[in-house]
């Protein structure tokens, strides 16, 4: 929830740096005036600022005794450069990062492999199931072959976290509204992980990060050269 902060006094308190869930700049957000820290046991609790002018929005931060973030609310987001990926693949990506923030993994890495299937459909890749649109899609895009083997990856990462029964964790609240909110059908654990020992921060995160890769190759790397050609005389 987006709060914009209405006639500040900033420095109050001491500034933490995070990046801004809500216009996603990263920078040094400062305490205010009026409005002091908590100390409920090891931890301080209290309101920052975004210092974008265009923002200001507030944040909510839990903190350690060094001055180190904890966590904090909304919680940071990673980027994303929506510029030319087509909207309904944004979205589902969108989900993806959204999932992540909230630390519900199993949703995030389904939503990847949803942002995948996307992909294959606005490139006009065909075939029984993602694995043959996948192959499909080698006659579609010209990628490095190391992307082209990502994307399977990140396929085999979203089978296991479709199939996972004896899951560390039980699934959240969170985890089941975010895949529900795509309109997809929430999987039945009844078949085991084959691929991947756990879905997890680390192989979401790498998942991630992959993905962003594979949009910026499809869509945007073309843009990027368009502009060049166009600088020449």
């Amino acid at each position: 929830m987006y709060i914009k902060a209405s006639n500040p006094t900033p420095f109050g308190t001491f500034a933490v740096t995070l990046r801004c869930p809500h216009c996603r700049k990263e920078g040094t957000f400062p305490g205010f005036v009026q409005v002091h820290d908590v100390q409920i046991g090891d931890f301080k609790v209290g309101y920052r600022i975004c210092p974008n002018p265009r923002c200001q929005g507030l944040v909510f931060v839990v903190l350690k005794s060094t001055g180190d973030i904890e966590t904090s609310y909304p919680p940071e987001r990673i980027d994303f450069d929506t510029t030319n990926i087509p909207q309904r693949i944004v979205n589902a990506f969108e989900e993806a990062l959204t999932c992540h923030a909230h630390s519900c993994y199993v949703a995030a890495a389904m939503l990847v492999r949803k942002t995948l299937e996307l992909l294959c459909e606005d490139r006009g890749a065909s075939g029984a199931d993602l694995r043959s649109r996948i192959q499909s899609l080698r006659t579609k895009v010209i990628l490095p072959e190391a992307l082209f083997e990502a994307i399977d990856h990140l396929r085999l990462l979203g089978n296991d976290a479709a199939h996972i029964r004896h899951y560390r964790k039980q699934f959240s609240a969170i985890e089941i509204a975010c895949v529900r909110a795509t309109k997809a059908v929430f999987p039945i654990m009844s078949i085991e992980s084959k691929t991947y020992s756990d879905v997890g921060a680390q192989e979401v995160i790498a998942a991630i990060v992959l993905t962003k890769e594979i949009l910026k190759a499809v869509y945007q790397y073309e843009a990027l050269l368009d502009v060049l050609k166009s600088l020449k005389k």
